[in-house]
Formats: C-alpha cells, structure tokens, sequence
C-alpha cells in the first residue's frame, strides 16, 4: 500500500460520515511546503455539495481524525484548505516497511490476465529512425513499470513485414538479378540458406523501388501483383521474404540492444495472414462487413459521434489488406491466445483515428467484451526549427546514428570535465555509453509524452539542470558515500526521526515513491518518474551538503545518516530502472 492509500481512507470515512462524497478525501503532496507536507481540498467541494461552509466541513474533519497517532499536526488553511504534516515515528515507520518491501511500498498488480504491450513497430528492410525513438522509450518504460508492480506483461514488437513493401522490395530485386532461383516457377528448392542480400541492400533496395513505383504505375502493378504472390504463398517469394525477416531482425535486435529494450514475441502483420480470411468471412456474415464501391467496409461510427468517424476499411477495392485489417485480425489471435486483460498500444498520436476505428471494430466484432483498448500517443521529437529531426543533409535520422551522436557527446562531456581520466580505457568508454543512452532516454521521457519536444543533444548530455547526467551522478555520488563509509568501517544503522528539515525532506520524498509508481501507471506517463527522479536528486544533494553523513560525532545518529543514504539510492536506481536507465559505480 502506498502512502497516500494508507492515509486517504480516514479522510474519505470522514466525509462519508458528514454526507459527503468519500472520494474527496483525496491527498495530494502540498502546493505550501510552508504549511503542510500534504493536502486535501475535498472541503470546497464538499460545501457546495451539503451548502455548509467549507471551512466548517474542514474543521469537522480535522476533529475527526485529530487523535490519529500518523498525523503530528492537521491545519486549516483559507475557506477550508486542510493541511497535513505527518508524525515523525509513523514517517520512518514506513521507510523501514518500504525498505523490506521489493515493490518498495507501490500497489501490487490486482489482474491475473496478462497485459499486452504492443510498441516499437519498425518495418522489414528499413533501418530505425529518430520517429521509433519514443515509441520505445516510453513503451519500454511503461513495460518495466508494469512488470515492477507484479502485471504479466507481454510485449510484442508487432514488424510490418507483410504488405506492399514486401511487395516492392521482391520486385526490384527480380528486376537487377532475375536469375536468382527464388524468381523461377519451375524451381522446386531447396532455396539457398544464406540470404541474397544484406540490410544496407535492402535499404537500397526499397528506396530505389519507392521511387520507381511512384513515378510508374506500371511498376507499382508489378509490386502490387508480387505482393499478392507472396501473401498466396508463392515458395520462392516466401523464401525472399524469410531473408528479408532474418536480415532485418538482427539488425533491429542490434539497435534495441543498444537502448536495453527487449520483447517478449517478434511478430507481425504476416502472423496473422491466416487469420484475416477467416475474420472477413465472419464479420460479412454477421453483416458487420459490407461492400462499399468495390471495398470490403466496418462502419464504426455512432449516433452520439460529435465528429464524423470513417469505416474501417477492411479490404480495399482490389483485395489488398490495409493497416486496419491486420490490426484488427491482431486482436483477435491476441485474444484468442492469451486472454488479455489489456492491451496497449504505444504509437504516434497522430494515429489515434485509426486506433479508435480499430477498437470500435473490434467491440463489434466481439473481440473485446472485457479487454480495455488503450492507445497511448506521442508527439513528435524535433529540430530547433521546430519540425521533425532530420540530418544536417536534410535526411531522416537513423536511430543508429543518432545513438552514435549520444555517446559522442557524452565521451566530450567526460573529458570537459577530466571525469574519470583516472579510469581504464574499458570503463570509461563504459561510463559514457551509459551517460550517452541515458540522456536520451531521460530527455525523451521527462517530457509530456503528447508533448513534441527539441531534440538539443548538448542540453541532454549537461550535468546541470533536469537532465539524466544530473541524476546519474546523483546515484554516483551516493554510492560514493557508501563506500568511503565501508572503507572506514562505518555501519549502516537504522532510521530515526529527522533531526533537520534536510533529512525530513528527503525522508519526505521517499515515502511517496509508491504513488509516483501509481500515477505513473494511472496516466501512462513515464515524466512523473522523471520528475521523482530529479527531484529526489536535489534532495538527496542538499542533504548531502547540509548533513556531516560521515563525520557526524554521534555513532548512532551516524549510522541513521547511512541508512537513509542506502535507501536513497535502492530508490533512485529502481526509479532509474523503470525508466529504462543505468547507472555506473562511479564517475
């Protein structure tokens, strides 16, 4: 139980038992630190609701709870603003439970159904660009998250590796080497195991084929017509198509290595090809389908719609599948499968028509009569012209490079500051890939996710201000202490009271760990993490500064310091954890 779930309750009884709703016995950590460590505005609300003055109601609540043994004082403030400052022994009470506690004081997942992730979405033969960056961040944060609360998460790359691409790649390769034997229908196998064809060839490849398919309809009916081929199980297509899968995979595994995101299913819109037949054959039948000028059709809208809301266009005109299809032919096998109790979709928020088409259809259809669909948008990371990222050449970011860009400015920002020059080559070098991922990770998620942002690669590798250097050395610093305690055999003891307003404050922070684990998952926003992160930085730093950790004369008090400072730093890097972040020994 968090903090703020241990607390609320009696405020809530309290005003039940005045007639009130219960649910304005809400807390919230204080907008007056001066006044309160937390609050509760319910009154306000509550004297409207019963035509009572709200500080009256205040004042009948705070004479309520005025003996609860947790609460050192209870105040009022204004018309009715209650303030809460909670008693010393009841505060390191639930440090020491935290602290014994591996969920480290957040709510347990209650759902035994497993949660369905569905993030990253690159596509077969095109390398990752900047565009994929949050998509991954977030989705890997929010993965972390769940799993750290207990959830069954199971996340799912979901490749787009069944359409037209496919279909434009395997025709310009037919065009440069029409010899090869994936091309010849009298060729009955076996096909070479070693692909013909490398990434950097495939990349080639497709922009070479999206060019010339734009500029000639003819050659675009030769791709639409190998795509056909290979969706209808054409050998020598499915074998090009089964190197394609394999050459890109490892690439993709490559670079999300290098970010530490890892899915649990590597499937795709081909997972489901099968399905999909099977699928438009029942919705038609139920009358749910229909044919509109030549296209198979799910209308979706309804009669309260303040906008106007398209069909789902299942099959187009000519048969061919769109987005729409396999997303929902997805959520019919995810169903099928697993029996999820959710699943999340981490993509650009400019797609969120489409997914509420697809929810829509999918209710329809039956497919989600106690699934919760949720699509979790993003904006956009830009360049200082305030557009999407590109390359000095004007050209679309490559993850890869951008990463590249990362660790370089990190291994700058090492020797500006002579970091570590003191350090083997091995560990520095180890030192800024983690400084490097981190800051991006940390610039990206501390945003808003519907927010678009700048990407600014020397203001996210700063070890000043609200960035992930500023955090990282945090932990660094607290780790230090930890040691040099060690090296002079200084014990870690236990919590005490606060004997400043320094350690009250970090102590403070500390306990509302759980409800930043609780917010962050209620709102699927990875920047109240961010935001706890920082924060808990600074606290810990003023501490660090105000408080003699290591040179306080009192063993006792001494050992207290120490075991405030552990559990600083379990915290901070299990919220830099969730936040996809690591953190080195030392700097």
């Amino acid at each position: 139980m968090t903090l703020l779930a241990d607390l609320e309750p009696a405020f809530a009884a309290a005003f039940r038992d005045l007639g009130a709703d219960p649910a304005l016995g809400r807390l919230k950590p204080s907008d007056r630190p001066d006044m309160g460590q937390f609050q509760c505005n319910g009154a306000m609300a509550a004297g409207g609701a019963l035509k009572r003055k709200p500080r009256d109601i205040a004042e009948a609540v705070v004479e309520t709870l005025r003996h609860d043994p947790r609460f050192k004082s209870l105040t009022i403030a204004g018309p009715g603003f209650i303030n809460v400052v909670l008693a010393d022994d009841y505060l390191v009470q639930r440090l020491e439970a935290e602290a014994r506690d591996d969920k480290l004081g957040a709510t347990p997942a209650e759902n035994d159904r497993p949660v369905i992730l569905d993030f990253g979405g690159p596509n077969v033969a095109k390398a990752m660009h900047v565009g994929h960056l949050r998509s991954l961040i977030i989705g890997d944060s929010l993965q972390r998250t769940l799993r750290f609360t207990g959830a069954r998460v199971i996340s799912d790359v979901h490749l787009g590796d069944w359409g037209l691409p496919m279909g434009q790649l395997i025709e310009e390769l037919r065009l440069r080497n029409p010899q090869l034997p994936y091309f010849d229908l009298e060729y009955s196998g076996p096909y070479p195991e070693e692909p013909p064809v490398t990434l950097d060839d495939l990349q080639e490849l497709y922009t070479a084929a999206s060019r010339r398919t734009k500029e000639d309809e003819s050659a675009m009916e030769a791709a639409r017509e190998a795509t056909r081929e290979l969706q209808l199980g054409r050998p020598g297509y499915l074998a090009l198509w089964n190197h394609f899968v394999a050459v890109s995979r490892k690439s993709l595994e490559d670079e999300f290595g290098a970010l530490g995101v890892k899915f649990d299913l590597w499937e795709g819109e081909s997972t489901v090809n099968e399905t999909v037949e099977e699928l438009g054959k029942d919705l038609t039948a139920r009358g749910l389908a229909v044919r509109d000028d030549g296209a198979v059709i799910i209308p979706v809208a309804r009669p309260d719609d303040v906008k106007e809301m398209p069909p789902l266009i299942f099959f187009k005109s000519d048969g061919a599948m769109l987005y729409g299809t396999t997303d929902l032919a997805t959520i019919k096998r995810r169903v099928d499968e697993y029996d999820p109790a959710r699943i999340i979709y981490v993509v650009d928020q400019r797609q969120h028509l489409h997914f509420e088409q697809v929810f829509r259809a999918a209710e329809l259809a039956g497919l989600g009569k106690d699934i919760a669909f949720e699509h979790v948008g993003f904006g956009t990371v830009n360049g200082p012209d305030g557009k999407p990222f590109k390359t000095r050449a004007g050209g679309t970011m490559r993850l890869n490079d951008l990463l590249t860009m990362a660790l370089q400015e990190a291994t700058k920002r090492l020797d500006e500051g002579e970091i570590g020059l003191e350090f083997a080559a091995e560990e520095r070098a180890e030192i800024a890939r983690k400084i490097g991922i981190g800051s991006i990770k940390f610039a990206d998620l501390m945003n808003n996710r519907l927010s678009n942002y700048i990407f600014d690669i020397a203001r996210f590798t700063s070890f000043e201000g609200k960035t992930g250097p500023y955090v990282m050395y945090a932990a660094v610093r607290i780790k230090s202490v930890l040691r040099k305690a060690a090296e002079q055999s200084i014990a870690i003891g236990e919590l005490r009271a606060p004997t400043s307003e320094h350690d009250l404050k970090l102590m403070l922070r500390l306990a509302v760990f759980g409800d930043m684990v609780r917010q962050t998952l209620d709102t699927r926003s990875p920047h109240l993490l961010c935001d706890y992160a920082y924060a808990l930085g600074q606290e810990f730093s003023r501490f660090y500064h105000e408080c003699p950790i290591l040179i306080e004369p009192d063993a006792v008090q001494r050992g207290a310091y120490l075991a405030l400072v552990q559990h600083t730093l379990t915290v901070l890097e299990q919220t830099l954890r969730l936040l996809g972040i690591e953190t080195p020994e030392r700097m």
